[in-house]
């Protein structure tokens, strides 16, 4: 009878013990994944600004932001980023100018006005259109975006930064609606109670109310289309060319920071030469760039935060 009590005593004890091994085993693997991101963030930095660096010791950094031309490759070579830089704030102009009104109006009627059917159906849909190779986009836009809009623009060239621009706006799309849409139904229902009790439509609910109340959650879909448009890399090198001209017309040919790392990075140029590390020095210029994008989606959306 004792050793019968003495079982049942123990038993609870020895099972309360495998389970905290468990969770704490999960806790410290969890650890360990969140660790592995950061440490893999600091080693992509840390290759690029010890690479750089030797960059800049053979060119100045006034060089680097002010000469308006960047021809590494040549007998006469210049390494003015300013054209590189030129291309991709007009690609991503032209994708946000096409991704933002678009993904906005998407996420609002998803979010306020769709059936609960008809927004399950297509919002896995829409999500389908960031899942498409880049590749198939870039042919897209060089194969039928081009030859159509060269009916009504005739001066268009083959190569042009207007098609990627589009294209990469079409790509971009389901990053905006979807984050969007996501941060307009966490507004809650009150503020629409509240809104249609004061005899407004669903619209002037969804426009006045709903949307400067998730205007937080919004800002950071932007910031995150932003970010997206400026690493873009096969759309442009496939449809904007590869020609680093400093032009501010998306009309034109040029080529941008992403297509230049791809057109370089393809084993030819010999490890530890010059023309090598100018691939590191327009990395790190891209990476300061979503870097600053970041923190300013950050602490606008702290700023524009609703607790409710």
């Amino acid at each position: 009878m004792v050793e019968r009590q003495l079982q049942i005593t123990i038993k609870p004890s020895s099972s309360r013990l495998l389970r905290n091994i468990q969770e704490k085993a999960i806790e410290i693997l969890l650890f360990l994944a969140a660790c592995s991101s950061v440490a893999t963030t600091i080693a992509i930095i840390g290759i690029l600004v010890y690479e750089s660096i030797t960059f800049f010791r053979e060119v100045s950094l006034i060089n680097f932001l002010t000469d308006t031309q960047w021809s590494p490759l040549f007998d006469d070579a210049h390494y003015g980023i300013l054209p590189l830089l030129s291309g991709t704030l007009v690609t991503t102009t032209v994708a946000l100018s096409v991704a933002v009104p678009l993904g906005t109006i998407a996420a609002i009627y998803l979010s306020e006005f769709a059936p609960f059917r008809f927004r399950e159906l297509i919002k896995p849909c829409l999500e389908l259109l960031a899942g498409i190779p880049t590749v198939v986009y870039g042919y897209f836009a060089l194969l039928f975006v081009t030859p159509l809009l060269q009916n009504f623009l005739w001066d268009l060239p083959g190569f042009n930064m207007l098609s990627a621009g589009i294209v990469m706006g079409i790509m971009i799309i389901p990053y905006v609606s979807s984050v969007s849409e996501d941060a307009m139904r966490s507004v809650p229902v009150q503020l629409r109670e509240g809104s249609y009790a004061m005899g407004a439509t669903r619209l002037q609910t969804a426009l006045k109310v709903v949307f400067p109340a998730a205007i937080s959650g919004i800002t950071a879909a932007y910031i995150l289309g932003i970010s997206r448009a400026v690493g873009e890399t096969m759309i442009v090198a496939i449809a904007a060319g590869l020609q680093p001209t400093l032009t501010w017309n998306p009309m034109n040919e040029a080529a941008t920071i992403t297509a230049y790392i791809v057109s370089v990075s393809l084993g030819d140029l010999p490890h530890g030469s010059l023309e090598y590390q100018t691939i590191f020095a327009a990395g790190l210029t891209l990476v300061l760039m979503t870097l600053v994008l970041n923190i300013f989606g950050y602490f606008l959306s702290r700023r524009y935060r609703e607790k409710y």
